[in-house]
């Protein structure tokens, strides 16, 4: 089982991609990456909204995100969000271990 979490950055004047970028270059997105049980913590921009930045947060199971949420590091996230006045909607999956099944594969180009 995996927990992903979609959290979508608003902000305004380019600000959620400025803390998307702040988050690289500081290093701690790559250090997020690197916790015990992270399994993706990549952003994305949607191609009709440029003041929204969207986070795919992959983990192990909801222990694993607990102790991300313990770490130092969300201080740190939490300043930045704070610096660029960054509103969220957050949505939670828990992934189907079956896989894809065989009716979708003719969808799939590989």
């Amino acid at each position: 089982m995996s927990l992903t979490v979609n959290l979508y950055y608003n902000g305004k004047n380019g600000d959620a991609r400025k803390f998307a970028q702040e988050m690289e270059d500081k290093g701690i997105a790559g250090r997020i990456r690197a916790e015990e049980g992270n399994e993706k913590y990549d952003y994305f921009i949607p191609m009709d909204d440029p003041e929204t930045v969207l986070l795919i947060d992959s983990w192990r199971d909801q222990k694993a995100l607990e102790a991300h949420h313990a770490s130092p590091m969300m201080k740190e996230l939490a300043d930045l969000r704070e610096k660029y006045n960054l509103h969220m909607r957050v949505e939670r999956y828990i992934s189907d271990d079956s896989g894809v099944p065989a009716s979708d594969q003719k969808f799939i180009r590989k």
